[in-house]
């Protein structure tokens, strides 16, 4: 019985140590520090340097509570990835569209702490990404039955009618919705 148990507690430290070898390889930057980390990668296919992208985030659910919400934390990765991999900033055209559950970790400061209690763990990533050109916007129909107001988001959101209307307003605009 014993040796099972140790043979099981090797294996465990034994993945851990693993994924913890595999994590070490990741990082943030060059253009978010923090957040967005991402892995070197031997690509076969080479991005040319006049790619530009085009592409909407769309996040219904929120994080772990008190933690940052991993769709927000994929914007910050696609942005650091492609740049560290040599496409300009300046080709990077990003939006996210909020809705669901995740709508309430677009609130500011006061608005989060007078609803949760705690400091939004959302509230730096956001106000970095939109000082990154990040569009943001709110579904207003879940802002409405989340009970959120206009002045309690973060700034630099936008309200919009509805997730469904931004989706498709940025998709006229040459907007891909990102699969992931």
């Amino acid at each position: 019985m014993m040796g099972k148990l140790t043979f099981v507690v090797l294996a465990i430290i034994g993945i851990v140590s693993w994924g913890n070898a595999l994590a070490e390889g990741f990082a943030d930057g060059p253009v978010i520090f923090g957040y967005g980390q991402h892995a070197p990668v031997n690509q076969d296919v080479i991005l040319p340097k006049d790619t530009v992208f085009k592409l909407t985030f769309d996040i219904d659910q929120a994080g772990k509570e008190g933690t940052l919400n991993r769709g927000i934390d994929t914007v910050a990765r696609f942005i650091n990835m492609h740049v560290a991999n040599g496409v300009p900033q300046e080709n990077l055209h990003l939006a996210m569209v909020m809705h669901g559950s995740a709508s309430n970790e677009l609130l500011n400061a006061k608005a989060y702490k007078q609803k949760y209690g705690k400091s939004n763990p959302n509230a730096e990533l956001l106000s970095t990404l939109v000082a990154n050109g990040v569009q943001i916007m709110l579904c207003g129909q879940s802002a409405y039955y989340h009970q959120i107001d206009r002045d309690d988001l973060i700034d630099g959101v936008d309200m919009v009618l509805s997730a469904m209307t931004a989706h498709m307003l940025l998709n006229q605009k040459g907007y891909y919705v990102n699969p992931f």
